[in-house]
């Protein structure tokens, strides 16, 4: 994730800040000072730095934290409550107007932020809340825009409208608002032009799609990965054209994430949605406190538990469980929950979001958890036949070679994959307990290796 190296930075600090029983106001200055560069590190805009800083400052040094039984704590508390303020202390959904036939939102940004994708991403997300979204290709410049937009589209069984290449944007905008009254769509989401720098035509195309089609919301897609030129890109759009709020992609990059902390501070915009990654289910509501939790290193929970409830199937959980519970699950279980963690954007995602995990101790699991490891895994068992993977005790020396073949790999190998699939076996018959006794989607979730 994008605050890996803050995260640690900030854990040192606070690690410090606990090992201590009683802080004078020396202790919190420098802590704080350590905080400050951590941020700047980060690309977290200056101005923003040094008001956070002040803020945190100026509570941690009061009566009620010196005094207190656990003033370390009480400064921790202080940082997060104030990140969470800085990143706009609440979820802000996009805007639409009550009453109103249909919804219209406008996609704006640079090229390269990933706006067209964002845009569909988008209309999946909405279309499982209820939504009847049209996706709408006014990029009539870049090169095969209009193809990404109905590519992703279809994937998300989103209808996109076009008319090619040729027609004006104003146009082709004001045509799709009156498809999507003739088809019962409620949602219009406008892919706009983007270019390599802000210029006055861009700004101008989208002022002219705003003066004919009611928009109800601008929505600036911006790269997170430049860092501080993110929020300058945002403060541009919000004065020259206005916007209504930020989705920030590429979160999951190895960037300094500094964007996410400073864009409500310096634009006044909220952020929406943060891009986690390049699959189209990669978008996630953004919560500042969750958000901020996740960067001080104490987890996100509830965002963990939401993933789970939308990538597990809960019948099949269900079923899961109650094999689990027996130890009378074969490959093909072993395959589901592999590919249940795969929904869930791999091993690094949900780790993320465990409490005490980030920086080193992070690198330090991943590195135990070898990624390739598991799809080699899962090459093996896709190459044996359905009796072998719900009977592995069949896996003779002939079966086992025939299947190191299939999959490219040596035969300890395989071996080595049998042992530890009777291993979790054995495992789970020995202790029924700790597979919990509600069921469900939380429940049925297990870890393959």
């Amino acid at each position: 994730m994008a605050f890996e190296s803050l995260t640690e930075k900030l854990q040192n600090v606070f690690k410090n800040l606990r090992s201590k029983g009683r802080l004078t106001e020396a202790d919190v200055k420098t802590a704080l000072r350590e905080v400050k560069m951590a941020l700047l590190e980060a690309d977290v805009n200056f101005k923003v730095v040094k008001q956070f800083i002040k803020s945190v400052q100026e509570r941690a040094v009061g009566q009620d934290v010196m005094n207190g039984l656990n003033p370390g704590q009480m400064v921790i508390k202080i940082v997060n409550e104030e990140m969470v303020n800085l990143m706009g202390s609440e979820t802000t959904e996009i805007p639409s107007k009550q009453g109103k036939e249909i919804t219209i939102w406008m996609m704006a940004g640079l090229q390269g932020a990933g706006k067209t994708t964002t845009a569909a991403k988008l209309a999946g997300k909405m279309k499982s809340k209820g939504k009847k979204p049209l996706l709408v290709a006014c990029d009539v410049y870049r090169p095969a825009a209009i193809t990404q937009l109905q590519v992703n589209g279809e994937k998300q069984g989103v209808e996109v409208f076009s008319m090619g290449d040729k027609n004006h944007p104003v146009d082709i905008a004001k045509a799709a608002v009156e498809h999507a009254k003739n088809n019962q769509q409620n949602l219009v989401i406008i892919d706009t032009a983007g270019r390599l720098h802000i210029d006055e035509d861009m700004m101008r195309e989208l002022e002219e799609i705003k003066a004919q089609v009611d928009v109800d919301a601008t929505i600036l897609v911006v790269d997170a990965m430049t860092g501080q030129d993110a929020v300058n890109v945002a403060s541009a759009f919000a004065e020259k054209v206005g916007i209504d709020g930020v989705i920030l992609t590429k979160m999951d990059g190895d960037t300094r994430g500094g964007a996410a902390l400073s864009i409500k501070a310096v634009s006044g915009k909220p952020i929406y949605f943060v891009g986690m990654g390049e699959k189209l289910s990669d978008l996630e509501q953004f919560y500042p406190d969750r958000m901020a939790s996740r960067i001080l290193g104490m987890g996100d929970v509830m965002s963990l538990i939401e993933k789970v409830e939308a990538s597990i199937d809960e019948e099949k959980a269900r079923e899961m469980e109650k094999k689990f519970k027996k130890a009378e699950f074969g490959f093909d279980d072993y395959l589901e929950s592999m590919n249940q963690m795969k929904n869930m954007g791999g091993i690094s995602s949900i780790l993320n979001m465990l409490p005490g995990i980030g920086g080193n101790k992070l690198k330090d699991i991943e590195g135990m958890i070898d990624e390739k490891d598991l799809a080699r895994k899962e090459a093996m068992i896709l190459s044996m036949t359905p009796q072998e993977r719900a009977n592995p005790a069949i896996l003779n020396v002939s079966r086992k070679q025939r299947i190191a073949r299939g999959s490219g790999v040596d035969i300890s190998e395989v071996n080595r994959l049998v042992k530890q699939f009777e291993q979790t076996k054995k495992m789970m018959k020995q202790m029924p307990g700790m597979m919990g006794g509600r069921g469900g989607k939380r429940g049925g979730f297990r870890l393959p290796f």
